[in-house]
C-alpha cells in the first residue's frame, strides 16, 4: 500500500471507527483514509463520495477488495448532489461523517451542506471535519470559522489539535 499522509492517519485515529460503524467521508479523493477505515470494520460499511471522477476511479482501484467485500461503497456525486436515499441502506443513518481537508465547510457559509449532514447523522452521531495543511495561523481562522458555522446551525463543538492539524467534531444538538 502506498504511504499514509500523517494528516490522514491523525484524521482517522480522530474518527476513531468501530467495527460496526456506519461512516460516509464526504470528498475522499484517491481512497486513503478509506483503506485505514476498512482495516477496522468487521461488520460497518464506509460510504465514500467525491465530485471527481478521477478520484473515485484512483479509490476504487486502491479499496477493490473493500468494495468486493461490501464494506466500502464509492459514489462519484458532489455533497451538494447527494439525496439521503442514495447512500443510506435501508433507511440507516451514518454513526459518524468525515471530511478531511474539504474547504467548503469553512471557506463560505455551509447552511444547506450541515442540514444535509444533520438529515444523514444518527442523532447521537458526529461531523468530524480534519485539516491537516496551513501553519498555525491558518488552523486557527479555520477553527474559528467552523466553529462559527457549526454552532450557528445547531451543532456542539469539539476542537482537537495535532502537529499542523486541526480536527473539528460537531455533534447535532436538540
Amino acid at each position: 500500500m502506498t504511504s499514509v499522509p500523517e494528516h490522514v492517519r491523525w484524521a482517522v485515529e480522530l474518527l476513531d471507527p468501530g467495527p460496526g460503524d456506519r461512516l460516509l467521508e464526504i470528498g475522499c479523493g484517491p481512497g486513503v483514509s478509506v483503506a485505514l477505515i476498512c482495516q477496522r470494520l468487521t461488520g460497518g460499511r464506509i460510504v465514500a463520495i467525491d465530485r471527481s471522477a478521477t478520484a473515485i476511479a484512483r479509490a476504487n482501484k486502491r479499496n477493490a477488495s473493500h468494495v468486493a467485500a461490501g464494506k466500502a461503497v464509492l459514489r462519484r456525486v458532489a455533497l451538494e448532489d447527494l439525496h439521503p436515499a442514495d447512500v443510506l441502506a435501508g433507511g440507516e443513518r451514518f454513526d459518524k461523517v468525515l471530511a478531511v481537508n474539504v474547504n467548503l465547510f469553512w471557506v463560505r457559509s455551509p447552511a444547506a451542506e450541515l442540514a444535509l449532514v444533520r438529515r444523514l447523522l444518527r442523532p447521537d452521531g458526529a461531523l468530524y471535519l480534519c485539516y491537516g495543511y496551513g501553519g498555525r495561523p491558518l488552523a486557527g481562522r479555520v477553527a474559528g470559522v467552523l466553529s462559527g458555522h457549526l454552532t450557528g446551525h445547531g451543532f456542539a463543538v469539539e476542537v482537537s489539535r495535532g502537529p499542523g492539524m486541526l480536527g473539528v467534531v460537531a455533534k447535532p444538538t436538540g
